[in-house]
């Protein structure tokens, strides 16, 4: 008994309040984490704080039904199985998604100064397109001379300036230096 209430009721009520806090938390994460920026520690988020409660609960409740050990050799059961799956989770999941968040997007200012190839003409006072080589993949832009001069099919450029979505280019030199 703990306070009076069966250990099937303590997990059961700790199961439901931790999954209600997930869910809180998926909907309204980015309002706390600026309220409440605790330790920057990855070990300490939320997410694995809450998965933690979820799984020793779940499988506290579980073995509570399931099997007849005493219920101190149950605690000590569920606390060790929350824990793996949390290592597991934080290891596997969690660090592959944080570094991989940073690395797929970017934004137009981050196109200026990349080089790229034009592959439908530009025309002096109209619109082609380029391609820009990523390390996250091709991507594809409208682009507008710089220079109101026409630039062929196949030829090297370099994104001056991006305005609105359409990339203003200049023919690249490589040979050619301004100080």
């Amino acid at each position: 008994m703990v306070f009076g209430y069966s250990p099937e009721v303590v997990y059961g009520a700790v199961l439901v309040v931790s999954a209600l806090l997930t869910v809180l938390y998926f909907f309204f994460s980015d309002v706390l984490d600026g309220l409440f920026d605790v330790a920057d520690h990855p070990l300490f988020s939320p997410q694995l704080v809450l998965s933690f409660f979820i799984v020793a609960s779940a499988v506290g409740l579980l073995a509570e039904w399931y099997t007849d050990w005493a219920s101190r050799w149950i605690v000590w059961l569920s606390v060790g199985v929350a824990l793996v799956v949390v290592l597991l989770l934080h290891f596997f999941v969690f660090l592959p998604l944080r570094s991989a968040e940073a690395s797929l997007g970017y934004t137009d200012a981050d196109l200026e100064g990349s080089l790229a190839k034009v592959i439908v003409s530009v025309p002096p006072d109209g619109f082609g397109e380029i391609l820009i080589s990523r390390q996250s993949g091709v991507v594809a832009k409208t682009a507008k001379s710089a220079n109101n001069e026409a630039i062929p099919s196949g030829e090297e450029v370099i994104i001056v300036q991006m305005e609105n979505g359409v990339a203003v280019v200049a023919r690249h030199d490589p040979y050619h230096l301004s100080i």
